[in-house]
């Protein structure tokens, strides 16, 4: 069933956008009485019908399918499009946020206005991958933080995962059997030269925990993907 984002509705009748409206017509053909998913981008969706000019009759709610737990990853500026990936594979896995972070060893640099425009295309790429798999609400792209304000956000967390390859024993696994009830959790992913000594301690004296995620080193693009997964796993709903 194809989605698409729609206006406010007004009674049993809501209004496409004019792209998305385009898209139904013009590329995939929709007829009035097709049945698509309707979503306001605020978490809430419809089963619901295409109608004539340019709307969609709601012919029911469904269900929300948000992940019980808030799952917020840090993720250290890396070069190129990786941001755009991580972007599009965190929001199918449910995950609720992404902070791109300017740590020590990123070559990455961003000054404001750049750090706006990346934001604008993260949430572009949110948007459209959360009505590729279906869920109501999608992730939420930070503008790209600095290292003492992507401290004081980490404080906040139930729980505060650092997957490090110089962490040894500790799995996320072993995190979950102590804190089985964490319903805000946050996880740091260095950038490709990995996360400084420094880094570590200071995010350890907020009660982090390093984690490891097996023992071959991983790309920062995969390890964001492979944590957020596991994490769903244990605390979420996959």
């Amino acid at each position: 069933m194809h989605s698409f984002y729609i206006h406010p509705p007004e009674g049993d009748y809501a209004a496409l956008p004019a792209e998305e409206a385009k898209h139904a017509e013009k590329v995939l053909r929709l007829h009035p009485g097709d049945e698509v998913c309707a979503m306001d981008g605020a978490g809430r969706r419809w089963r619901a019908e295409m109608a004539e000019q340019g709307r969609v009759r709601l012919l029911e709610a469904l269900p929300s399918n948000e992940a019980p737990v808030r799952l917020t990853v840090y993720e250290g500026l890396p070069k190129a499009d990786k941001l755009d990936f991580i972007a599009q594979k965190l929001t199918e896995l449910g995950a609720a946020r992404l902070a791109p972070v300017k740590m020590e060893r990123c070559v990455v640099k961003l000054d404001a206005r750049d750090g706006e425009k990346r934001r604008e295309r993260l949430q572009k790429i949110a948007r459209e991958a959360a009505k590729q798999c279906g869920r109501g609400l999608p992730l939420e792209a930070a503008a790209p933080m600095n290292w003492r304000e992507a401290l004081a956000a980490m404080s906040a967390h139930d729980a505060l995962l650092i997957p490090w390859e110089d962490a040894r024993g500790t799995r996320m696994k072993d995190v979950f059997a102590e804190l089985p009830d964490a319903k805000d959790i946050g996880i740091v992913i260095g950038p490709e030269g990995g996360m400084s000594p420094e880094e570590v301690d200071a995010m350890l004296q907020l009660g982090g925990r390093t984690v490891t995620l097996g023992p071959r080193i991983l790309r920062t693009e995969t390890a964001a993907v492979v944590a957020a997964a596991l994490a769903m796993q244990l605390w979420g709903d996959l």
